[in-house]
């Protein structure tokens, strides 16, 4: 069990950082980068489910341009078919 605990911590640490440069890059504070996260998984889980955990936001950076990049997992849920 250890081992699940450890890559938990890494991988929120490594959105805590992520979260930190984009900060650096924008002018977002990492409270209003969060909201935003939080605001467009929201919006998303209303349509389709998505795995919350392994979601990854961040920004990307060409030349001088960024763009904010998204990897949402979605959960396959077996529908009926009315009919």
């Amino acid at each position: 069990m250890k081992f699940f605990t450890r890559k938990r911590s890494a991988v929120s640490a490594k959105e805590r950082l992520q979260l930190v440069l984009v900060h650096d890059r924008t002018d977002l504070t990492p409270a209003q980068l969060e909201a935003l996260k939080d605001d467009l998984l929201k919006a998303i889980s209303q349509y389709i489910d998505i795995d919350r955990e392994a979601v990854q936001i961040g920004l990307e950076r060409e030349g001088r341009s960024q763009r904010l990049v998204a990897d949402i997992p979605l959960l396959i849920t077996s529908r009926r078919r009315a009919g």
